[in-house]
C-alpha cells in the first residue's frame, strides 16, 4: 500500500546534515519526496512511497544524522498522491 507522510522534526536539527542524510535514507529505501529547513529551526519533509519504507523513514527521523538531536517528530499521514519522481532538498 502507497502513503504519503509530511513530517516536522524538532530539535538541533539544522546545520548538522539532517537534510543531506534524509535525501541519502529516502533513496536508500525507495521513498520520494522532499525535505526543507524551516525559519523556526525544525525541518519539514513530505515522504511517499510503500508503507513500510515511509515507515523507515520516519523511524530514523527519531534519530536522525549523526550530530543531530531530535526532540519530536510530529507526522501528519495524507492521502498519497504520487506527485515525486525522485527525492530532493529543498530551499
Amino acid at each position: 500500500m502507497k502513503v504519503r507522510a509530511h513530517v516536522f522534526v524538532s530539535g538541533r536539527v539544522q546545520g548538522v546534515f539532517f537534510r543531506d542524510y534524509t535525501r541519502r535514507m529516502a533513496n536508500k529505501y525507495g521513498v520520494t519526496g522532499w525535505v526543507r529547513n524551516l525559519p523556526d529551526g525544525r525541518v519539514e519533509a513530505v515522504f511517499e512511497g510503500d508503507e513500510e519504507d515511509v515507515k523507515k523513514m520516519i523511524e530514523w527521523c527519531h534519530v536522525g544524522s549523526p550530530a543531530a538531536r531530535v526532540d519530536h517528530v510530529e507526522v501528519h499521514y495524507e492521502p498519497y498522491k504520487g506527485e515525486f519522481e525522485d527525492f530532493r532538498i529543498r530551499w
